[in-house]
């Protein structure tokens, strides 16, 4: 197993896991809440096949990464990418975002710039802000996040059982995924820190990359489904996607949330036609 003993922002010492495969220009791929490295499962298959070498990490707190009781806000969060991609000394990098990542992917640009990195992907992404306020009326009520908080500390497993299905727009009379696979990505989500899980509802809630989202130099691609029921398009990836100069929307049809399980033949055509064409 790899890991990277990075200093964070806070001046500590933590191990992040990270899975190295491939060879070709470096992809990196962040995943979404509450999962690890192992969502990406589909897309590394395609990516290394097709000439590239993806690292998948493990944010803190998840997988098989350090689980501290702090630094879950995208400050830190993003100051951990860079970290990462400082001890694996990677220089040309395409930062790829699923949901709750692609607020680091915004972050790390926002903080850090692209001196690292030759392209952007927000897949499904959580920016430019969730939280509906006074100048983000297109935002979503700050109820439906205190309502996930409370029942994650109530009955996280239970909560989580019937996100998963959300997440996927599963429904037992025209199911999306396998019962076994929809049982995994259960699994995965399980054994996520309870404190982690907890604190990044509140990150991924409540972070403002408006901002951010301005300082994008790179080619970029935004990648959503219509039928997204967690992180709705029009919310989200269609505002990201007008406020990062020059990126690209493709909006997937009847793409759930998850679309990463469900269409990932279409997730994986549009990210390698995106990585070849920045060869």
């Amino acid at each position: 197993m790899a890991y990277a003993n990075i200093i964070d922002s806070n001046n500590n010492a933590i191990d992040l896991y990270y899975q190295d495969c491939g060879q070709g220009p470096t992809v990196v791929l962040i995943h979404g809440w509450p999962l690890s490295h192992r969502m990406w499962e589909y897309q590394i298959n395609a990516l290394t096949e097709a000439g590239y070498r993806c690292i998948a990490y493990d944010r803190r707190g998840f997988g098989e990464s350090e689980k501290p009781w702090q630094g879950y806000d995208y400050d830190t969060l993003a100051d951990d990418l860079a970290g990462l991609l400082e001890h694996l000394n990677i220089d040309d990098a395409t930062l790829v975002g699923f949901s709750m990542g692609g607020g680091e992917v915004a972050r790390y640009l926002g903080r850090h710039g692209s001196k690292r990195v030759r392209g952007a992907v927000l897949v499904g992404a959580v920016p430019p802000f969730m939280l509906k306020t006074g100048d983000n009326p297109e935002g979503v009520d700050q109820s439906i996040f205190d309502d996930m908080l409370t029942n994650v500390k109530q009955d996280r497993p239970g909560f989580l059982g019937g996100f998963g299905k959300l997440f996927v727009n599963h429904d037992g009379q025209a199911p999306t995924l396998s019962d076994e696979l929809l049982a995994y990505n259960q699994s995965i989500a399980n054994f996520a820190s309870p404190r982690a899980t907890q604190e990044c509802i509140k990150a991924f809630g409540f972070t403002d990359f408006r901002q951010d989202l301005e300082k994008f130099d790179v080619p970029t691609l935004v990648i959503h489904g219509d039928d997204d029921q967690i992180v709705p398009l029009a919310a989200s990836g269609q505002r990201s996607a007008d406020m990062i100069k020059n990126a690209r929307l493709e909006v997937v049809k009847d793409g759930p949330h998850g679309l990463n399980f469900t269409h990932a033949q279409e997730l994986n055509r549009l990210l390698i036609d995106f990585l070849e064409k920045g060869r």
